[in-house]
């Protein structure tokens, strides 16, 4: 009789990554990883497993997921979810184990830190900074007693982290989501992974030089309550896409703002950025449209066709602006 397979399946991104780390550190296993851009978020589908295997999913939405997540439950196979997304109706079925919080100000690795009693909180002071929920990081930090330097190697990673998870497919990034957690498993601590692996400074120096042409262009239209950017199409508008919309709600608080990439086969990659006083969440807009979804603060459309870039843009300037 064959042994149960243990899979794991997480978002690419640095919330994704060090909430799998934090589970793996607290429970050693040889699994199976499933995984891909941050915009590949039907992974579920993708997933070929029998009763008695262990599923594991970290930081993607049960909306996207649930005939999936039905399918494997129906075929006996356990399943363990953590995600701070917008979930929907959530089946109810003896192998499902939930762990699910959409509150603002969350992320799934700090779901996970809380899960494991905050064994290894500092995986998840990296993925607050990733999610660009600073003040949430820094104060995770503090019970932590990290100085000011390395909360700021922990700030940077998580970014970069972050930064290379956006893109259409895998080629426009610098290293694939799975590869990259392997090279984070080899270290215990985040900090270690910045001082001994070199992908580290590779992914910060290209943050920074994509970031840079993103300033570089001039807003499509703005307005006191929102912006929105249509950049070039260049596999680095498609990478920085994230990133520059974090940026941007960093620097204007109280404005939405929507950053649009084209895509190699038409229409675009969104992401959107609502500010905490905006009367409606950028989740609950983006999921308005095909394919949208997110959390109240950050959220995104994976593909928003051509024909329909003119109704986004009266929408977005009705909804924030």
């Amino acid at each position: 009789m064959s042994q149960p397979r243990c899979i794991d399946v997480f978002n690419g991104d640095a919330d994704g990554l060090c909430a799998l780390r934090q589970l793996r550190l607290a429970e050693p296993a040889d699994s199976e990883l499933v995984t891909g851009v941050k915009r590949d978020i039907a992974l579920l589908e993708r997933v070929r497993a029998g009763a008695g295997d262990l599923v594991t999913v970290l930081d993607v939405s049960l909306d996207r997921n649930r005939p999936a997540l039905v399918a494997l439950l129906s075929s006996g196979v356990k399943v363990r979810y953590f995600d701070h997304h917008h979930a929907g109706e959530v089946p109810v079925h003896a192998g499902l184990e939930m762990v699910i919080d959409t509150a603002s100000g969350t992320c799934t690795s700090m779901l996970v830190d809380g899960y494991l009693g905050g064994r290894f909180r500092i995986w998840a002071v990296v993925a607050a900074f990733g999610d660009n929920l600073d003040q949430t990081a820094m104060d995770l930090g503090g019970s932590l007693a990290l100085g000011a330097a390395d909360l700021e190697k922990l700030r940077e990673l998580g970014r970069s982290l972050n930064y290379n998870a956006y893109g259409e497919s895998e080629r426009d990034l610098l290293i694939s989501p799975a590869a990259l957690y392997r090279l984070l498993a080899r270290h215990d601590d985040p900090l270690r992974f910045i001082a001994r692996e070199g992908i580290y400074a590779r992914l910060n120096t290209a943050r920074r030089a994509d970031l840079e042409a993103a300033l570089a262009v001039a807003p499509r239209w703005s307005r006191d309550g929102a912006g929105v950017y249509l950049l070039p199409d260049m596999a680095w508008s498609r990478r920085v896409n994230g990133a520059f919309a974090n940026h941007l709600a960093r620097t204007h608080p109280h404005r939405a703002q929507a950053v649009l990439a084209p895509c190699r086969a038409g229409g675009y990659i969104v992401s959107v950025r609502a500010p905490a006083d905006a009367g409606r969440g950028a989740d609950e807009f983006c999921r308005a449209f095909p394919t949208g979804g997110g959390r109240r603060d950050a959220a995104g459309i994976d593909l928003l066709p051509l024909e329909r870039l003119k109704q986004f843009e009266e929408r977005f300037a009705a909804t924030f602006g």
